[in-house]
């Protein structure tokens, strides 16, 4: 049978994760996917080695593309029957009939764009995987006052179905790993790559909503993210990295002058957010 899915992963010096993430890939589907692996640092590491070893194909990047970049490249590069892309970071394990079970998720309906799994982090705990876009109330309270009022009622909102294990739809779904019918992707012209890293999915989940596809989200099918705790320590330039990527969604989910003191207070907010954890990353 041909394959109609593909697996396409990005690699940053990855190699050990990506090879549990390929040796995981048997026993979630049924039928043996196509496999593309980007490199985004080719030649630095074993990773081509790796792919080819698993029977994958190994797609070296011209430069450093960033996630979104990679995975759009991969995509339009594939053939055309395939219908479905599953995106997954390469620390991502899928458990037994993980990818069978977000297929059958995603052909229930024909407006369902994209279909998330439920994500655990290593320890077992669940990773809030799937969450909705923040409107203009909730948004700006988190944005405010997340960092000095960790309690407030609008971060409270906005986590509150973050870690639900319930199928549901969802305004976005995490990039980890999430898969997308290809003609959905493909419609809203996959990852923004102006997003070099972070915020790209949450993007890619408002654009596909309002394009009008659904955003699905399956506890039947799990997988363990093995990188889930993993920006607890991150650094300084990772923390403004996070929040240039939030500035750039907030200015094109409220573009023009007539959304201008929305932008000001989002972006007061959210600036205030970024100095006191790049403070806190620097000590």
């Amino acid at each position: 049978m041909q394959p109609t899915i593909a697996v396409v992963s990005v690699s940053y010096r990855s190699e050990a994760e990506l090879a549990s993430m390929l040796r995981s890939l048997p026993d979630a589907a049924s039928v043996p996917p196509l496999v593309v692996v980007a490199d985004n640092l080719p030649g630095a590491g074993s990773t081509q080695q790796v792919v080819t070893a698993a029977g994958g194909l190994y797609s070296p990047m011209t430069s450093n593309l960033g996630y979104g970049g990679a995975i759009n490249a991969v995509v339009h590069d594939l053939p055309p029957e395939i219908e479905w892309v599953m995106i997954t970071n390469p620390d991502v394990v899928f458990h037994s009939g993980a990818i069978d079970r977000m297929i059958r998720v995603g052909r229930e309906s024909d407006d369902i764009g994209a279909v998330g799994p439920l994500v655990l982090n290593d320890d077992g705990s669940v990773y809030p995987s799937a969450r909705v876009v923040p409107g203009l109330r909730v948004g700006s309270g988190h944005a405010l006052f997340s960092r000095v009022w960790p309690s407030n009622p609008w971060t409270r909102r906005y986590h509150a179905s973050a870690t639900s294990t319930v199928e549901r739809d969802a305004g976005w779904l995490s990039g980890a790993c999430v898969l997308v019918r290809r003609a959905a992707f493909e419609m809203v012209d996959g990852f923004d790559e102006g997003f070099f890293m972070y915020f790209e999915d949450v993007d890619l989940g408002y654009r596909l909503g309002r394009a009008g596809w659904r955003n699905r989200f399956t506890p039947a099918a799990q997988v363990t993210h093995t990188g889930g705790h993993s920006t607890a320590g991150e650094s300084a330039a990772m923390v403004r990295a996070h929040h240039q990527s939030a500035e750039r969604f907030i200015q094109k989910k409220y573009p023009g002058a007539v959304n201008g003191p929305v932008r000001l207070v989002l972006l007061t907010g959210l600036r205030l957010r970024s100095t006191m954890a790049v403070r806190r990353a620097g000590r």
